[in-house]
């Protein structure tokens, strides 16, 4: 493991763990640069459950509002990262039965006016879509964990992606560019470029 990776990582924690405290006794802008540094790992998170921007946009203001609620019963600063995140997923799950509990029965259209895409093609999508994070998921965690926040997140703050993975502002840029080289020939070489 590289000790500056974990010195960055600890600094990120304890940069947490202050702002969590300041927070406690009050400090409206600890608050505010909290949720700026946490915010990404909790679109991550909520997008991982399948919810849709607006859904996950739903989900992550609710896990703030509820730390709100709970800033009191939570003991360490340690344990912040790991209660954001259960609450973050328990919310997802909440979102996506609710969704789909509210989604109506199909109405049938008098006249089709576009034809549906042929289920061969539906298919193929997902299949590219499958081997596609199947290969990502085959790539060193830094990557993966990179790759998803930039596929997840709109415009990404660097500086946060950046402390939330413990990697130098300016060295993501073109880690991501060996990520997605190293995706490419991955792909590649198992003949999954047909698509690309």
């Amino acid at each position: 493991m590289n000790t500056g990776n974990a010195s960055e990582r600890q600094a990120a924690h304890a940069r947490i763990g202050e702002l969590f405290g300041a927070a406690r006794e009050g400090d409206r802008g600890a608050l505010d640069e909290l949720v700026k540094l946490l915010t990404p790992l909790l679109w991550q998170v909520a997008r991982e459950q399948g919810l849709d921007r607006e859904r996950a946009a739903d989900v992550v203001q609710t896990t703030w509002l509820r730390l709100l609620g709970a800033l009191s019963e939570i003991r360490s600063p340690v344990a912040l990262t790991s209660w954001l995140t259960t609450v973050t997923k328990r919310e997802a799950w909440r979102a996506g039965e609710k969704r789909m509990a509210e989604r109506p029965l199909p109405e049938l259209p008098e006249r089709l006016t576009e034809p549906s895409p042929p289920p061969e093609d539906t298919v193929l999508r997902e299949d590219q879509r499958a081997r596609l994070w199947a290969a990502v998921n085959k790539l060193p965690e830094r990557c993966r964990g990179l790759l998803r926040i930039v596929a997840f997140v709109h415009r990404p703050d660097y500086g946060e992606v950046g402390a939330r993975l413990g990697m130098p502002r300016g060295s993501i840029g073109p880690t991501r560019g060996r990520c997605l080289a190293r995706l490419r020939e991955q792909l590649l070489a198992y003949g999954e470029g047909d698509w690309l």
